[in-house]
C-alpha cells in the first residue's frame, strides 16, 4: 500500500519529504509487527535485541557496555533489560574473575532455545520477504547512504 493511502495525505512538499515520512512510517510499522509477533513469546523488542547480541557473543561473555554499544535502540536501559531477562532465566550475570568491578553476562541454553524458536517468526513478520534479494541489497545500500 502506498504511503499516501496509509497516512491519507495526497501531496508532499517534495520527494525527500515523502521519503522521510515513508521511512519513519515503515520503521514504526515494522516495529509494531515484530512486537506483536514476539508477544506470544513474552519478549519485548529490546529484550530480543539483547538476546541476539548475547547469542552472537556466545560462548564468550558480554558486558552491559558492549550491549549498549550494539543495541539497535540506544534509548533502551540495558541494565534493566538484563534484569528482566535474568528473572526469566534467559541470561546469567556473574562477577568477572579478572575485573571484580565488571559483570559478565551470558545467554543461557533456555535463552538460546527461545531465540531458535523465535527466528522463523522474526523473519516472517518483517514484510521484507516481499523484496527480492537484489532489492534487499539495494535497500541496504540506500539506508547506509542515508546515514553516511
Amino acid at each position: 500500500m502506498k504511503i499516501e493511502d496509509e497516512i491519507k495525505q495526497r501531496t508532499f512538499k517534495n520527494e525527500y519529504q515523502k521519503a522521510y515520512i515513508n521511512t519513519v512510517y515503515t520503521a514504526g510499522w515494522l516495529e509494531q509487527r515484530q512486537a506483536a509477533a514476539f508477544r506470544d513469546f513474552g519478549i519485548t523488542l529490546p529484550q530480543y535485541n539483547v538476546l541476539r547480541i548475547l547469542r552472537g557473543q556466545h560462548p564468550k561473555p558480554s558486558t552491559v557496555n558492549l550491549l549498549i554499544e550494539r543495541m539497535l535502540d540506544k534509548t533502551s536501559n540495558a541494565s534493566r533489560i538484563v534484569d528482566k531477562l535474568e528473572a526469566k532465566q534467559l541470561v546469567t550475570r556473574t562477577v568477572c574473575p579478572s575485573n571484580r568491578r565488571a559483570v559478565d553476562i551470558r545467554i543461557t541454553e533456555q535463552g538460546l532455545n527461545l531465540l531458535l524458536s523465535m527466528d522463523e517468526v522474526a523473519n516472517q513478520h518483517t514484510g521484507l520477504s516481499n523484496l527480492s534479494e537484489g532489492e534487499a541489497a539495494q535497500l541496504n545500500a540506500l539506508l547506509d547512504k542515508i546515514r553516511d
